[in-house]
């Protein structure tokens, strides 16, 4: 077994973990990266089409394109990359990190960890859908593996469950490639994806969105033979009888989710049970303050930009820690109104730097007032969707108005407005 001891060590090579070393390293701290795929990139090198950059580059990128400016820079700063390693175990009390590969058994002792480990699709095993277990059931984050870089077709006629952005994507790109994609079921009465997805990957091709539908049984032996659709109360979102119909197909892809990572910390740091991921402050620490945390183990985010910008952050401020020895303490929470459902951070830093809170509304709005205090600001936002984040910048200003307000908590809220 060999110890190394580094300034700062980060978990997890994608979008945020990536962001997160370059500031770590070019603040002077030796940084390493370990990430359990052969090479850095996380999913963006699977996702070959465009619209990724436009925040942090102020260009359109595909996901590659957008993976290949951050793994430069990487090489170029001297980040120490570790691939192919697996993390095993952290120890908050003796602040070390157990990983296992090739070598045998490494242990990292960090002055500060970050935590960008990501978010994991969710399973078909938890959607309790009756019928048997046939092959040809994909998450669109494996079918698009598939594709993208193996060059492989799940199949000839696909139906997909649920308007996640993957599962959109997919099928527009199944449907390039030559299978039939018969349509898109969504629980929901809403999509879960962005709109220029539903434009570009469902509507420029003809392929039905189906909302407040689901598949309530599948068919087939050896290989997927069809799928039961059925309409759901839009309310209460229970099945209504008499609507069942038969879809003939041998794919079924799943886009129905995505949770977040933690399991090698959430014994031991406080989540966010609406966010299902872990709590952080606007320094993106967690509740451990030499451990912090970004990108969508903290919560799913609809942007990689807005995952890189907050990576940004935590590398900023894990820095800061190992070169000042601390960061201020002082915090007070977030809340949220009713009609918010994931809401980032979880507390300010009343000391702290300027930051952006993000948020997602639990229903459309076409106009709508958001409410930061009481008594800091407001501001009217158009267009509000629950599949796509408000992001709301916290300035110098609105630290000042907090600290003569005294709050002791941040209220943040959203209401419709004529």
């Amino acid at each position: 077994m060999r110890e190394v001891i580094t300034d700062t060590l980060v978990i997890g090579g994608g979008a945020s973990g990536m962001a997160a070393a370059v500031e770590c390293v070019e603040r002077g701290c030796r940084t390493i990266l370990v990430e359990r795929e052969e090479s850095i990139g996380g999913v963006l090198n699977q996702c070959i089409h465009n619209g990724f950059g436009l925040h942090v580059f102020k260009e359109e990128l595909t996901g590659p394109e957008y993976a290949q400016l951050f793994k430069s820079q990487i090489h170029q700063k001297g980040v120490e990359i570790q691939p192919d390693l697996f993390v095993v175990n952290i120890d908050p009390k003796r602040r070390e990190v157990v990983t296992m590969g090739k070598g045998g058994c490494v242990v990292y002792r960090p002055r500060a960890l970050i935590m960008t480990t990501g978010a994991r699709e969710r399973p078909f095993s938890s959607l309790r859908i009756p019928g048997t277990r046939p092959a040809g059931i994909y998450t669109a984050g494996v079918a698009q593996r598939f594709v993208n870089l193996y060059n492989r077709l799940p199949g000839d006629r696909a139906f997909i469950l649920g308007s996640g952005d993957i599962g959109l994507i997919m099928a527009r790109r199944l449907t390039l490639e030559g299978m039939k994609v018969l349509g898109v079921a969504e629980l929901m009465p809403h999509p879960g994806g962005l709109a220029r997805n539903i434009a570009q990957c469902l509507d420029d091709f003809d392929i039905p969105l189906r909302l407040s539908t689901s598949v309530v049984e599948v068919r087939g032996r050896e290989r997927l033979e069809g799928i039961t659709l059925a309409k759901f109360d839009p309310v209460t979102l229970q099945r209504i009888p008499g609507t069942e119909e038969r879809v003939d197909c041998d794919t079924l892809i799943l886009s129905v989710g995505l949770l977040p990572q933690n399991e090698l910390i959430e014994s031991f740091v406080e989540t966010e049970p609406v966010n299902r991921g872990v709590k952080v402050d606007s320094f993106m620490r967690t509740t451990h303050l030499w451990i912090f945390a970004a990108g969508n183990n903290v919560a799913i985010y609809d942007l990689v930009d807005f995952v890189t910008l907050d990576g940004k952050i935590a590398g900023q401020s894990a820095a800061r820690m190992v070169r000042d020895g601390f960061l201020p303490e002082k915090r007070i929470p977030l809340a949220r109104s009713e009609q918010i459902g994931t809401l980032i951070p979880s507390f300010c830093c009343v000391e702290g730097q300027p930051f952006t809170i993000y948020f997602r509304s639990k229903k459309t709005m076409k106009k709508a007032r958001v409410s930061i205090g009481p008594g800091i600001f407001e501001t009217v936002r158009l267009g509000i969707k629950p599949s796509e984040m408000v992001d709301i910048p916290f300035t110098v200003k609105h630290f000042g108005k907090l600290k003569q307000l005294g709050l002791t908590k941040i209220e943040v809220s959203i209401k419709e407005v004529p």
